[in-house]
């Protein structure tokens, strides 16, 4: 019903674009010509026809909007660009106002996208208020299933009410299906009922009309995975698997096409290739101004450094960049010209003596890293990411410090979440570098471009001097 009502008013909406269209351009509302209404009907024929292809009119529900928006988008372009062939196959297309057909085009996309937009605030304001919600029967761990619970707690806009809980750490064996039928609804988990009984549950399931049942099991549990589809293999309930995969990796586990076959990514670059591109963006405008606003400090630093101890101005290191291809990292030499044994690096300590009066300066308010900007222009580096170690000491804490390197997963950067925090300069303790590889991956999983923007911001005004930097 609802889907017939969708198509119905996105034809209309066609139509009222394509009125107000005309009524912008030749003030007559209408009055549209031949071609005019060819065009239209030929749109609203093509909305009916493409939308459902798209997916326009799948359901919303737990789904974010602006995906949504995009979907909606790329269908009303699809339909546009078919109208366009059609003009110039008929050869009509010299007697269609062009500044109608961009007026029809941007109103009807306005309303497509502005009426989907109020009803899923509407949506989600209905079912905060517990309407419009489908009922879901959880099926799993307890541990799994609180978290479950409390995510549906907190996304109530999405509109599904858990209702019961099946717990199937008590499962003893593949032929048991009883194992509490004396109480199968004695315990709680959240203020939810627990079920024991697999035939209690499927009657419960079936006497309350739940929408849904949700299996929150391990990949090992194939098993009871298949005794549940086996049990609603009658029944009109929508059954999904939700694996648990938290002990398998750090990111979360994004269900991708990979040559047609549905693949769980387990460990894999956490951000796609177009959430990045305003990331990208920002690095290069960002690092090209710095270098342009900052050449006087690079001068004057470059003279302090030649004059007050002998040798090169900047100092070179090889880093691990993102996936860990190696790279050159560019400092301003801070310490006098010195050699160590292969593959040894020793952190700068308080009051080392390899630090120069002039690169103790540079290091406590970190004018050492400004030559970083050259790796963020040569895409090397981001300005905002996980700081690069030394190659040594990721040699030294990757088996010490669990993810350590999924920090590689993405650019490094010459500021970050664990920067702003606190964690800057030498790292003697293990305890630290968990605690700063804690910082870098929760930045890495609720990474946004606006959470950038933030620790750039941070950075300015209090990031730059540290007392752990020396």
């Amino acid at each position: 019903m609802f889907r017939n009502t969708a198509r119905c008013f996105d034809a209309l909406f066609v139509i009222a674009g394509g009125l107000l269209a005309h009524w912008m351009r030749f003030s007559t509302p209408f009055a549209l010509p031949d071609i005019e209404r060819l065009l239209v009907a030929f749109n609203c024929i093509l909305v009916l026809l493409l939308f459902p292809g798209f997916g326009v009119y799948e359901t919303w529900r737990g789904k974010a909007l602006a995906p949504v928006l995009a979907r909606i988008a790329a269908a009303w372009m699809a339909v546009v660009a078919i109208a366009l062939v059609l003009a110039f196959t008929l050869h009509r297309m010299d007697a269609v106002s062009r500044l109608w057909f961009g007026y029809s085009t941007l109103i009807t996309g306005a309303l497509l996208i502005v009426t989907r937009c109020v009803m899923h605030v509407i949506l989600r304001s209905v079912r905060r208020r517990g309407m419009n919600a489908r009922t879901v029967a959880i099926v799993g761990a307890p541990g799994f299933a609180r978290m479950l619970v409390a995510h549906l707690e907190h996304a109530q806009q999405a509109g599904f009410k858990p209702v019961c809980f099946f717990d199937t750490s008590e499962l003893s064996g593949a032929n048991s299906t009883r194992i509490d039928s004396a109480n199968p609804y004695g315990a709680r988990l959240n203020r939810l009922p627990v079920l024991t009984d697999l035939d209690a549950f499927a009657a419960r399931v079936r006497d309350e009309r739940v929408s849904e049942v949700w299996l929150a099991l391990p990949l090992s549990q194939e098993h009871t995975i298949y005794r549940f589809t086996h049990a609603f293999r009658h029944d009109f309930v929508n059954l999904r698997f939700i694996p648990d995969v938290r002990g398998l990796s750090l990111f979360n586990h994004a269900l991708v096409d990979v040559i047609g076959l549905p693949t769980l990514n387990l460990s894999a670059t956490p951000i796609s290739p177009p959430q990045m591109w305003p990331k990208l963006l920002f690095d290069r405008l960002f690092a090209a101004l710095a270098l342009f606003a900052l050449s006087p400090v690079f001068i004057v630093l470059a003279i302090g450094i030649k004059l007050t101890s002998p040798g090169p101005v900047f100092f070179r290191q090889i880093r691990k960049g993102v996936d860990g291809r190696p790279f050159a990292i560019y400092k301003f030499r801070s310490m006098s010209v010195h050699r160590e044994a292969h593959g040894q690096i020793t952190q700068a300590t308080r009051n080392d003596s390899r630090v120069t009066k002039l690169g103790g300066f540079m290091r406590r308010t970190s004018l050492d890293e400004l030559p970083q900007f050259l790796n963020v222009l040569l895409g090397q580096m981001s300005v905002v990411g996980p700081r690069p170690h030394a190659v040594e000491h990721d040699d030294l804490y990757k088996d010490q410090v669990y993810g350590y390197m999924h920090r590689y997963r993405i650019k490094p950067g010459i500021t970050g979440w664990a920067q702003v925090n606190g964690y800057r300069g030498a790292t003697t303790k293990v305890e630290k570098m968990e605690a700063r590889v804690k910082f870098d991956l929760f930045y890495i999983q609720n990474w946004s471009f606006w959470f950038d923007l933030k620790i750039v911001f941070i950075t300015i005004f209090k990031g730059f001097v540290g007392r752990n930097a020396f």
